[in-house]
């Protein structure tokens, strides 16, 4: 299986993980334009799944070094599984709800505050349960990122556009924040500690990632059919329409964004024997940015802006960048 062996690398994986994490959702904005984002998670699981056994088949099984994935899932122990299908439950209400907040409010609102929160419960969780890197330099980077999180969240307040709906997408936001601050914790608590030497019982990021993947797809059918006939804004959406409406070009963007989604997760989860869970989670999450990006410059969610509030977007931008960098910093 390929193993990253260097801490520099572990960097470039979550860099990569930051980029994918911040950038699956314009998936979801360009679907949903024609059908419900509930018929459009539906190929999002799956396209998390086929990507997830892909790269368990290929990368997570190649070479000599490590526990080839087959292996791996044969040796594996009930806790372990479960531990990783429970992460991928408790991720995908958080990230239902979150697509629902985007639905409602945008990206440059739901991701800051979303991911954010999710950012200062996972990193202290995951340090607290395995504390690699320098504390200071660690949760000085978040606070720095937290401020930035702030500063967006005022900024996109300031639109007009944005007051009737912000209500709703925030509370929706902050669920999700909440519920994506634990769910990494119990998928890394499935994994084993050394790739290259893997304990008997736990599974390695590639099996973890498979059976998150199926957690998330299966739990669908409980999360998804309640957000299909409650939805948050619009009326009921019916399994039927799954057929009715949906074009191939349709359902190939929804398994595009559970394939860029997937990419980031395995990546990060690869790093994170190198980088450790806190950083490695920290580093993705860096996601608020890229995904503010996306909102502030192709998506014109802030268009028409006023200085005041392009400044915010200024600083929290240089903010973000700041606090990434010291997290970084944190275990060079």
């Amino acid at each position: 299986m390929f193993i990253i062996n260097a801490y520099s690398l572990a960097v470039v994986f979550c860099v990569i993980t930051m980029i994918c994490w911040g950038s699956w959702a314009n998936t979801l904005k360009l679907s949903t334009r024609d059908w419900p984002f509930q018929l459009y998670y539906w190929d999002y699981s799956i396209g998390l799944v086929l990507t997830a056994l892909l790269l368990a088949f290929t990368l997570g099984s190649m070479g000599s070094s490590g526990r080839p994935f087959v292996t791996d899932l044969l040796q594996a122990k009930a806790q372990a599984l479960g531990s990783a299908f429970l992460g991928g439950v408790i991720f995908n209400l958080s990230n239902l709800l979150i697509v629902a907040a985007t639905d409602i409010a945008g990206m440059a609102v739901a991701f800051p505050i979303a991911v954010g929160l999710a950012l200062v419960i996972g990193v202290v969780v995951n340090y607290m349960a395995v504390p690699i890197g320098d504390p200071w330099l660690l949760f000085i980077g978040l606070g720095l990122v937290v401020l930035a999180i702030v500063i967006d969240a005022l900024a996109y307040g300031k639109l007009p556009s944005a007051r009737q709906s912000i209500g709703k997408g925030i509370i929706l936001s902050i669920i999700s924040g909440i519920l994506m601050g634990f769910f990494y914790r119990f998928v890394a608590a499935s994994m084993v500690e050394d790739p290259a030497v893997p304990a008997a019982g736990k599974i390695t990021s590639y099996t973890a990632m498979v059976v998150f993947s199926i957690g998330i797809l299966l739990s669908n059918f409980l999360w998804n059919t309640f957000f299909m006939y409650k939805p948050v804004k619009g009326s009921a959406v019916k399994y039927g329409e799954y057929f009715t409406r949906g074009t191939s070009r349709l359902h190939l963007i929804g398994i595009a964004g559970g394939l860029i989604w997937c990419v980031g997760m395995s990546f990060n989860l690869i790093a994170s024997s190198q980088a450790g869970y806190a950083i490695s989670y920290g580093l993705g999450q860096g996601a608020t940015m890229i995904a503010a990006a996306w909102g502030v410059f192709i998506w014109k969610e802030f268009a028409g802006a006023t200085r005041t509030t392009n400044r915010l977007l200024t600083a929290m931008f240089a903010l973000f960048i700041a606090g990434l960098v010291m997290i970084i910093l944190a275990k060079v």
